[in-house]
């Protein structure tokens, strides 16, 4: 029996001993755990006192690659898929020597400079866009050529029905059926490549006030564009006319050259007045990139583009 009572004192004492440790306030806290510490510290002074500093987890700035990783990778060589097979078609001719092979080493040494107009490129019938077409062969295709025969995508069947006064922006429904994680990356169906609904025409005469108001923070290009800005234009508006042509045409005259003519917006845009990124923003209510390859490393780069929706 003097035992338990022995017991249950040392217990009463230890809980008190507790209760009084937390009632008291942080500094005292911190004066009694120094003491415990040294006295522990005298008691066995073979046990190192542990630090609260977390060392650092390289004692070098320089931290050196793994033996085992992969070398950088080197696109200087690797090209987009080539069809120089559809120039002759392109074209409308029969030339024996637009669907000629030509070599990837002298394509790679002879392509145009990243930022070279090239419309005023010497030599070009010996300079190469990345897709293996020379720049002499591009002159040759004129204005507005066939893409769909160049790219290999067809141009849209027309939608006779479509209505601008009615027409309504087709629903986003990413969790309809079977969701699998995609990055929101889809198969792009060319038929509604370029949408249009019964705001157009707000949306125009609104992308047109943020270009007044912003400037070349929505719409700029820097030298090397040319090309590309011209063929997303071109490609541009030959969807429209195919898609809706009960809205939209475009005529050639020698006096005018090309015309797009919108019937939505009742008027004309004489195309070859302006800047193929003015032609789209006076006429097509879509956000536009130009991506051009830097022949030195293979990479792509935003060279040019007509963004609006990112204000």
């Amino acid at each position: 029996m003097l035992s338990e009572h022995y017991t249950l004192a040392a217990a009463i004492g230890f809980l008190l001993t507790i209760l009084s440790f937390l009632m008291v306030s942080k500094s005292q806290q911190k004066i009694v755990y120094h003491r415990l510490s040294s006295w522990t510290s005298f008691i066995s002074p073979q046990r190192p006192t542990s630090s609260s500093v977390t060392p650092p987890r390289s004692v070098s700035p320089d931290k050196k690659a793994p033996v085992n990783a992969p070398p950088p990778a080197d696109y200087k060589d690797i090209f987009p898929p080539w069809r120089r097979e559809s120039l002759s078609i392109a074209r409308g001719d029969k030339c024996l020597d637009a669907g000629s092979e030509i070599p990837e080493s002298l394509v790679s040494e002879r392509l145009i400079p990243f930022t070279a107009d090239y419309r005023i490129c010497k030599s070009p019938a010996s300079t190469y866009t990345p897709m293996g077409i020379s720049l002499a062969e591009v002159a040759s295709l004129g204005d507005f050529t066939d893409y769909a025969e160049l790219s290999g995508v067809p141009l849209p069947e027309p939608y006779q029905d479509f209505r601008i006064e009615t027409a309504l922006p087709r629903p986003y429904r990413p969790l309809r059926w079977g969701y699998h994680q995609t990055m929101s990356l889809n198969r792009l169906q060319t038929d509604w490549w370029l949408e249009l609904e019964k705001s157009y025409a707000e949306r125009i005469k609104e992308r047109k006030e943020l270009f007044v108001k912003n400037g070349s923070m929505v719409l700029d290009y820097l030298p090397g564009s040319e090309l590309g800005c011209k063929e997303v234009m071109e490609m541009a508006l030959q969807f429209l006319c195919a898609r809706y042509p009960q809205y939209f045409s475009l005529s050639n005259s020698e006096d005018q050259g090309y015309v797009f003519h919108n019937g939505i917006l009742h008027n004309q845009t004489i195309v070859r007045d302006m800047h193929p990124l003015h032609v789209l923003l006076e006429n097509v209510p879509e956000d536009f990139a130009v991506m051009i390859r830097n022949p030195d490393d293979g990479y792509y780069y935003f060279r040019a583009g007509l963004l609006c929706s990112s204000l």
